[in-house]
């Protein structure tokens, strides 16, 4: 995390530039990080594969996933889904250029499903969060 400090005064007739500056008592935690990607709650799976990974986070009552890749910019069939046991999965796909979801199923006292999919390349959790 970068933050810029501004100076509301000029020295020699010149305005002052931000300067960045970083902290490490602001690094990102789980929560800040799951919010970034779309999804609530704390990072509970991260299943990395050759053309990005596969993150799962859990909250108290729920469970989202979302499917990044490793490298963005080009449009490429993406997917994931999440099937909470005993229930439809939810699924997201569609041709993305970073990332597939998120996409939240509830959860609370269930175990989960996700799968992610990337250019043809597809990794699941199997079941977790029992």
């Amino acid at each position: 995390m970068v933050l810029l400090a501004f100076s509301a005064f000029s020295v020699g007739g010149q305005r002052a530039q931000a300067a960045p500056m970083s902290s490490p008592a602001l690094a990102p935690t789980g929560e800040v990080v799951a919010r970034a990607s779309g999804c609530s709650g704390r990072p509970a799976r991260t299943v990395r594969f050759s053309t990005g990974e596969l993150r799962v986070y859990r909250s108290h009552r729920y469970a989202c996933a979302i499917t990044i890749a490793k490298r963005p910019g080009v449009r490429r069939a993406m997917s994931v889904s999440l099937q909470p046991r005993g229930g439809r999965a939810v699924v997201d796909e569609g041709r993305y250029t970073r990332k597939a979801g998120p996409v939240t199923v509830h959860a609370l006292n269930r175990c989960v499903r996700a799968t992610g999919t990337i250019a043809g390349v597809e990794r699941s959790t199997g079941w977790i969060l029992c």
